[in-house]
């Protein structure tokens, strides 16, 4: 594959589209090895952006884009914005809660970019697929 396909998919802010967003990552990339890691990344970052931006306000929406080309998977997901905070990626107390989502997609993914819109942020998670003899 020389090109890149690109999918994009706007969705409500609400708590019932992260499963939607899961299985439609997982009919798109059926066939893809890093399917599996591709359906985590996009639930982790679709739930933060409904937890902690103005995507899960009434009438917010968040952004779901997945690029594929020969060596890499580029799963992103813009929020809404309206955020005391920037995303991070951060250690969480064992007993806390929540704080642990961005930690994991950093686990699976090869890279990870926060880029400030100026209406909210995009955290695009890349998975590098593995070329012969098992190098990225």
């Amino acid at each position: 594959m020389s090109e890149v396909r690109v999918w994009g998919l706007i969705c409500p802010g609400r708590t019932e589209e992260i499963g939607r967003v899961r299985r439609w990552t997982r009919d798109i990339l059926s066939d893809h090895p890093s399917a599996d890691d591709a359906v985590v990344i996009v639930s982790e970052l679709g739930t933060n952006a409904l937890l902690y931006t103005a995507s899960g306000q009434e009438n917010g929406v968040f952004q779901v884009a997945l690029a594929l080309s020969e060596h890499v998977l580029a799963v992103s997901v813009t929020d809404a914005g309206d955020s005391a905070t920037i995303p991070r990626i951060a250690s969480a107390d064992a007993a806390a809660a929540h704080g642990r989502g961005l930690s994991m997609v950093s686990t699976l993914a090869d890279h990870i970019a926060i880029h400030d819109t100026g209406e909210g942020h995009t955290v695009t998670a890349e998975l590098t697929a593995a070329r012969p003899g098992g190098h990225p």
